[in-house]
């Protein structure tokens, strides 16, 4: 991501946190109303257009608890910002304002749209300037769900980016029915209130699939070879919602017994692997990342890498009311959850900690069938440079870090051609990877072969491998990337090009 000017500059570890007692004193941080759109600025034949949609970056106020009202930068004044509900197929105009001081970008992730309209950078992708707007055009494809969110660069800030409360859900209504259910319910996972800390324990227990041994001892030398001998920084936070709300402070989610629920769940945090279980109910996955899988199986835990989503059916046939809510103990208690209410059911709500579950994207694949020959294959290694960034770690594929001047590391794909990708993870992070304007198979993740699972983010475990194929089917600069902030920001970053 494009860096701003203070990309090196220390790191600043607040936020705002607001009780209703000092809430009169910010109340000249609500979003600006009065900047008249500069139609000029937007591309030929969408000037004469009606916008579709409307959206509006500013300043605004998150009460997660009447107790914690956080000031961000959000959309329309709300988090998560507004369900935006495309058809497939149909162009959609949307007019973009933008009300802070800084130059911004809003990207469509998982939609198969021109790299001038994606929202990158290094695509290419015009910024929206500050107290100025963008008018965009584009055809909404695939369907399912995708979203929307801030795609700038936060290097030491962490008052931007993904640290703001810059996402809202997009649903892209597809030609059929994706399957029987009595209705659906967006919940949208996101910390709040981050600080900067020396290293810190990612889940590593989340996926299946074991450590190899020549990737540890890559990571053990270059610990060894590192400048720095301690951790460089990670990022914490102190509040957690569902919603924009913490746990037991939100509208509880009401169902009636033996109602079908298609829970669309997206983890929209910077940083963080997000878990999320139900007790007494099993989730049916019908789709990863807005795509259909060909085997819907069921699992008692849903684990997602940031900016994943995923689309579960859960049965309602355990009365009661009940925590739905993270594994991990203090982000739970902190508001990771919501509360799931059956209809005559009262009193407090409970948590029962499932059993020990490895998430293996594996099981939703076809394990029948084999996937398709690439035309070529790319192999990456990814290596973390311990604290060699002013205390950051930096982060590089085959031994080099993303520069902005050069636009490299870059590869040439031509149009038409299958490619695999084969990544090699030499750290003992776990990196959601995530591919621009296209869509992927997974090959093999694991230690293990699958196909027909298509995504567009993967998280890859520590010291593991995986291999993933795109056809090159949609020409323009396309930037692939970890989708973990402070990586990407450092370095964890990658260009393919159009012959």
């Amino acid at each position: 991501m494009l860096a701003p000017p203070s990309f090196y500059t220390c790191p600043r570890i607040e936020a705002v946190t607001i009780d209703r007692r000092s809430l009169l004193k910010y109340a000249g941080l609500a979003p600006l109303t009065g900047v008249a759109p500069r139609l000029a600025r937007a591309a030929g034949d969408v000037v004469a257009e009606k916008a579709d949609y409307t959206l509006r970056i500013g300043t605004g106020l998150v009460e997660l608890a009447p107790d914690h009202i956080v000031s961000t930068t959000l959309y329309n004044g709300q988090f998560p910002g507004p369900l935006l509900r495309f058809e497939e197929g149909r162009r959609v105009v949307v007019d973009i304002y933008n009300d802070t001081d800084t130059p911004e970008l809003v990207h469509w992730h998982g939609q198969m749209i021109p790299s001038d309209v994606d929202g990158a950078a290094e695509e290419g992708s015009p910024f929206v300037p500050a107290h100025d707007m963008r008018r965009i055009a584009f055809t909404p494809k695939p369907s399912g769900f995708r979203f929307y969110h801030t795609h700038v660069a936060a290097g030491g800030d962490l008052n931007r980016g993904a640290y703001t409360g810059q996402a809202g859900p997009v649903y892209i209504e597809p030609k059929n029915s994706p399957g029987a259910y009595d209705r659906e319910v967006f919940l949208v996972l996101k910390e709040f209130a981050p600080a900067f800390s020396r290293g810190g324990d990612m889940a590593l227990e989340a996926l299946a699939g074991s450590p190899l041994k020549d990737l540890q001892q890559m990571g053990e030398t270059a610990d060894e070879e590192a400048r720095e001998k301690t951790k460089g920084f990670e990022v914490g936070y102190d509040l957690f919602g569902v919603n924009g709300r913490m746990l037991g402070h939100g509208e509880p989610i009401h169902v009636k017994q033996g109602e079908r629920v298609l829970l669309h769940v997206l983890n929209a945090s910077a940083t963080e692997i997000r878990s999320l279980a139900l007790p007494g109910h099993i989730f049916r996955i019908a789709a990863l990342d807005g795509n259909p899988v060909p085997t819907q199986a069921e699992v008692p835990v849903l684990w997602l890498g940031t900016a994943e989503r995923i689309s579960a059916i859960v049965e309602m046939n355990h009365p009661g009311v009940w925590v739905m809510g993270n594994l991990a103990d203090d982000d739970r208690r902190r508001g990771m959850g919501i509360v799931v209410e059956y209809a005559g059911q009262k009193g407090k709500p409970q948590w029962i900690k499932p059993k020990p579950f490895r998430w293996d994207y594996v099981r939703f694949g076809n394990a029948s069938a084999a996937s398709a020959s690439p035309d070529e294959t790319i192999e990456m290694t990814i290596l973390k440079r311990n604290a060699a960034l002013n205390g950051f770690n930096q982060w590089t594929l085959n031994g080099e870090a993303f520069s902005m001047e050069t636009l490299k590391p870059s590869y040439t794909v031509q149009k038409g051609r299958r490619y695999r990708l084969r990544i090699r993870n030499a750290s003992d992070d776990i990196h959601p990877l995530h591919l621009h304007r296209h869509s992927f198979e997974l090959t093999r993740i694991g230690g293990k072969p699958t196909a027909g699972v298509m995504k567009d983010v993967v998280m890859l475990g520590g010291f593991q491998e995986l291999e993933f194929d795109f056809v090159a089917d949609n020409p323009g600069p396309t930037l692939f990337h970890c989708h973990q902030q402070l990586h990407m920001d450092f370095g964890f970053m990658a260009l393919f090009n159009y012959a």
